[in-house]
C-alpha cells in the first residue's frame, strides 16, 4: 500500500513542491496521477521510490516509512517498486534478454532463477521472439514493452509508470496502457503518471489530480481536466 498523510516537501531553494498531500493507494489498485507541469507529480514519484524524504508528514510504501527509513533499507524498498520511464533507459549494447536479466543480476539473483524468470516476463509483454535483438532494433512500442519487462522481472508489488506513452503514437499508447491494465489484473498495484487526457478517458480508473502541490480531485469517473496541460 502507498499512503501519503499531509505530506509537505520543500526544497533548499525555498520552493514548496508539495503543500500537504494526503492519498492512499491500496494493494492491487490502478490509479492515474495527473496534473500540469510543476504540480508535484515528479516529487511524489521520488518520495515513493525513496529518492527523497518528506519535509513533514508521513509516506508509507509497502511496509516502509519513508520519513525514518534507513539508508541501507532503501534498496529493499526499491525492490518492491518497479519504475517505467518515458525515455525507456535501456542499455543499448545489451540484448533484450540481457536488459531484463541485468535487473535481476544487480540484486544478486542466481543464473538459474534468471533463466527461468526472464523468458516468462518477455512472454508476458509479447517480446518472447525478440530476446536476441538489441533495443535499437525494436520499435518505440517494443522498447517500452522491454522497459516494462525490466520493471516487472523482480516481481515488485507496485509499478510506477512515469509518462509511459509520452514518446508513442496513439495506437501504441493504447497498446501499452492495455498491457499495464493486464499486469494490474494479475495483482500488481499500478500508478500511472500521465498528461494524456484521451487515454485517461478511455480507461475507467481512479484519477488523482494534483495541482500546485495539492490533491485537488480524486475520483473514479475516468475523467480529468486542467488548464495549461
Amino acid at each position: 500500500m502507498i499512503e501519503f498523510d499531509n505530506v509537505v516537501k520543500s526544497y533548499s531553494v525555498g520552493n514548496q513542491a508539495l503543500r500537504g498531500v494526503s492519498m492512499q493507494i491500496e494493494d492491487g489498485e490502478f490509479a492515474f496521477l495527473v496534473g500540469p507541469s510543476g504540480s508535484g507529480k515528479s516529487t511524489i514519484i521520488k518520495l515513493i521510490t525513496g529518492e527523497l524524504k518528506p519535509t513533514s508528514g508521513y509516506v508509507h510504501v509497502n511496509g516502509y516509512s519513508l520519513e525514518r527509513v534507513r539508508k541501507r533499507e532503501i534498496p529493499y524498498l526499491r525492490r518492491t517498486v518497479g519504475v517505467v520511464f518515458q525515455d525507456f533507459r535501456l542499455i543499448e549494447n545489451k540484448t533484450v534478454y540481457d536488459n531484463v536479466a541485468f535487473a535481476m543480476r544487480v540484486i544478486g539473483a542466481r543464473e538459474r532463477e534468471i533463466r527461468a524468470r526472464v523468458p516468462y516476463v518477455l512472454n508476458l509483454v509479447g517480446l518472447e521472439t525478440k530476446s536476441r535483438r538489441h533495443p535499437g532494433e525494436l520499435s518505440g512500442g517494443e522498447q517500452q514493452r522491454l522497459a516494462i519487462a525490466r520493471a516487472l522481472v523482480n516481481n515488485p508489488s507496485t509499478i510506477i509508470a512515469d509518462e509511459p506513452t509520452g514518446n508513442l503514437d496513439p495506437a501504441r499508447s493504447f497498446e501499452i496502457m492495455s498491457l499495464l491494465q493486464e499486469i494490474n489484473n494479475l495483482g500488481t498495484t499500478m500508478l500511472v503518471v500521465t498528461h494524456e487526457q484521451d487515454l485517461v478517458e478511455r480507461f475507467t480508473k481512479r484519477v488523482i489530480v494534483i495541482d500546485d502541490g495539492l490533491v485537488v480531485s480524486d475520483g473514479m469517473d475516468g475523467y480529468y481536466h486542467y488548464e495549461n496541460q
